[in-house]
């Protein structure tokens, strides 16, 4: 449990590749099927929102869910983080889409306002009351009546100690009744309400102390979770989406009968962060290569560029990973550079040759590369666009 597949699909997407010049971002279409089917596995029964984050190509969102981006065997809508983003996925197909961030991009809300279609496709996060006022002016109309979801806070706090992410002041069953009564009265739809334990999806399962809090988180969050659905029911009656979890905790989440949906993004390519889960074996399938420039010693050799670091708190969690050939590491005076990136055991490594990488988190790559190269078992690829290569930046 938690150990990497030690079948690699690298010298697969090497020979498939061979004839490009690096640096390259390529997708092993075999390894992204099958760690599909393990999140459906795993969601048991319950569908999958796809976090278009952790993905940030459309074509990868169009394998998933399907040509018209709403649902396939297991999968149903986007989670987009982005209000544009939402947008542009709506225009082009897709019809179930919930923004898992609140806006206050006044010209992409004015947006929504004047086409149907958009505002039966996708549904907005609200956190505050304040959110509210500015999406209504942002609108510029009273006429319409947008979908909303709650975010209700589900991290964990023993006394002072804050364990999980800062996102939403929304915590207490009367909070969350109060905003959904301030939304209906403010001519808003509520839809539904949106708990993400982060500090239990987004912790590897390293040691017996994380073990334990995600133990104790997830039993607080279920049992404050029902008292919010209770409450915010009490104002609105049924509730279409419970929206939680995220790749690292499925199976927390499913267990919940009330949960309508789960959430699940970074489990389609497993960057680097997902290595070290007990509920599931990962399948990289989401790699970069790059080529050797220089040799300052017999035993370093130095590729371009590399440094694509991840966000969140900086440390060596963030960093790239050399894969392949084996043996190679980062130098710790260097690391991961700009425009050079230094590697030891490079013995056997000369000029032009190609060291493969995987990045720590799922979507970011795609900001870096124009383009992915999408390769099937039988070594034939295609070449699709990404978000940047579609010319799109959401942020």
């Amino acid at each position: 449990m938690g150990r990497v597949s030690e079948t690699s699909p690298i010298p697969g997407l090497h020979a498939a590749t061979a004839d490009l010049d690096p640096p390259l971002a390529a997708l092993d279409l075999a390894a992204l099927r099958a760690n599909a089917a393990d999140l459906v596995r795993r969601a048991a029964g319950t569908p999958i929102r796809v976090a278009s984050k952790s993905v940030r190509c459309r074509a990868v969102l169009e394998t998933v869910l399907g040509s018209g981006l709403t649902a396939a065997d297991g999968f149903a809508g986007i989670m987009s983080y982005s209000l544009r983003e939402a947008l542009w996925l709506a225009r082009l197909g897709a019809r179930d889409i919930l923004l898992g961030y609140p806006t206050v991009d006044r010209a992409a809300l004015a947006e929504l306002a004047a086409d149907e279609t958009l505002l039966s496709s996708i549904a907005l996060m609200i956190d505050d009351v304040d959110h509210l006022e500015l999406t209504r002016a942002a609108l510029g109309t009273d006429k319409v009546r947008p979908q909303v979801c709650l975010d209700v806070d589900a991290s964990l706090r023993l006394g002072p100690v804050h364990l999980g992410v800062r996102r939403s002041p929304l915590r207490t069953p009367e909070q969350a009744a109060e905003l959904a009564r301030a939304a209906r009265s403010a001519g808003f739809e509520v839809v539904g309400v949106m708990t993400y334990e982060a500090q239990i999806a987004g912790l590897p399962d390293s040691n017996p102390a994380v073990r334990l809090v995600k133990k104790l988180s997830a039993a607080e969050i279920g049992r404050r979770r029902g008292a919010v659905l209770d409450a915010v029911r009490s104002v609105t009656g049924p509730l279409r989406i419970v929206n939680s979890g995220g790749t690292g905790s499925l199976e927390v989440s499913t267990a919940d009968p009330q949960v309508t949906e789960v959430t699940a993004g970074s489990g389609l390519y497993v960057p680097t962060l997902f290595d070290h889960y007990r509920a599931f074996t990962p399948r990289p399938a989401l790699f970069f290569a790059t080529p050797v420039l220089r040799r300052p010693t017999p035993g370093i050799a130095t590729v371009f560029a590399g440094g694509y670091i991840a966000s969140g708190p900086a440390g060596d969690s963030r960093v790239p990973k050399p894969v392949w050939p084996t043996g190679l590491g980062l130098l710790g005076t260097e690391g991961a550079g700009e425009v050079q990136t230094p590697l030891s055991g490079a013995r056997s490594l000369r000029l032009g040759d190609r060291v493969w990488f995987r990045h720590a988190k799922a979507g970011e790559l795609c900001e870096r590369f124009d383009e992915v190269h999408l390769v099937e078992p039988d070594g034939s690829r295609t070449t699709v666009p990404t978000y940047r290569g579609e010319g799109k930046n959401f942020g």
